[in-house]
């Protein structure tokens, strides 16, 4: 699992978008991880966030997993951690 770090205080990037498109012809899974939530007033991240979503929407049937987070402000690390758990856990009961 790939963890990609999107810059939350920008639009949607061609050059972003376009690695997630070659994750996708690699296959590799991944999550995106919007980060610096907290160099933006909310209203401005939540649209970041939203608009990178829509144009992702563009191509791709099923989103995946995101998270909001700031290092600062320490927002969103225990949803991040706890979604690693919960996805090691699932792979261990696989090849169980």
């Amino acid at each position: 699992m790939v963890f990609v770090l999107i810059d939350a205080r920008h639009s949607p990037q061609k050059i972003d978008l376009e690695f997630l498109d070659q994750l996708r012809t690699w296959q590799v899974p991944f999550c995106l991880v919007f980060t610096k939530s907290d160099k933006e007033n909310q209203r401005m991240v939540s649209k970041n966030v939203k608009a990178f979503l829509e144009a992702m929407k563009k191509t791709w049937q099923f989103l995946p997993q995101h998270f909001v987070s700031s290092a600062v402000k320490k927002t969103g690390k225990e949803k991040i951690l706890s979604f690693i758990e919960e996805t090691n856990n699932s792979l261990e009961n696989t090849a169980g």
